[in-house]
């Protein structure tokens, strides 16, 4: 799917995105990303970008656990996302910035931490196209600068994968589509999850892409994973 069209869908579930993450996830999402947090805030350093931000959960969660010499950008390609990031109260040192992850506004080597939470798979699923993204991730990291990936992934357990595709099938197109209004989006992402790597796939692209130091930890039987890697 072209950008554009990853755009207007995430421009129509604006409203109710967080609502039904929350509700398709059992509420496994908020602390996936609370956790993934925690272990990019261990990083350290004074600045912060949080890409394909969406409605800004993951930006809330690195300002609580921030000191206040931190400075964290949010940034992602969808305007009424952002605008809904903005409506959220008590994010202290967060700066909101439209612009495509593609083409990152900052110069070479300035950023400590890059963080990036469900939105790897609405990128692209094609190789070539995430490994862009990656590198663009990478050249804007200083050296030493970590990136923590927060997704979908692969159960290594064939039954569990095959339990989790059909629970996929089953709920994320019709629950999603009846929650938001807006059928398009969710077969969309219906359609992404069970074609996302595997864990150990995405860690090679990110070795490809020039990072090292690479590990990941399994969430609920590996359906999602939190990957980290370094510059």
């Amino acid at each position: 799917m072209m950008r554009k069209g990853v755009q207007k869908i995430f421009s129509e579930v604006y409203e109710t995105y967080e609502l039904t993450n929350h509700v398709l996830t059992f509420g496994f999402d908020i602390l996936w990303r609370r956790k993934a947090a925690r272990e990019a805030a261990r990083a350290g350093g004074y600045y912060w970008l949080d890409v394909c931000s969406g409605t800004g959960e993951m930006a809330q969660n690195l300002s609580r656990l921030s000191d206040g010499k931190v400075k964290i950008v949010s940034v992602d390609f969808c305007y009424p996302m952002l605008a809904k990031a903005l409506e959220k109260k008590h994010i202290p040192n967060v700066n909101f910035t439209l612009a495509e992850a593609s083409v990152l506004p900052f110069y070479d080597e300035t950023i400590d931490l890059i963080t990036i939470s469900f939105a790897t798979r609405n990128i692209s699923t094609r190789e070539e196209i995430l490994r862009d993204h990656l590198e663009e991730f990478h050249r804007v990291l200083k050296p030493g600068g970590h990136f923590v990936n927060l997704e979908t992934s692969q159960p290594p357990s064939k039954l569990i994968r095959k339990l989790f595709h059909l629970y996929i099938k089953m709920t994320v197109k019709p629950f999603g589509s009846l929650l938001s209004g807006y059928k398009p989006g969710y077969s969309y992402l219906a359609f992404t999850i069970p074609r996302f790597y595997t864990a150990e796939e995405f860690s090679s692209l990110l070795y490809r892409a020039g990072f090292t130091r690479v590990t990941y930890k399994y969430l609920l039987f590996g359906m999602s994973a939190i990957h980290k890697a370094v510059k």
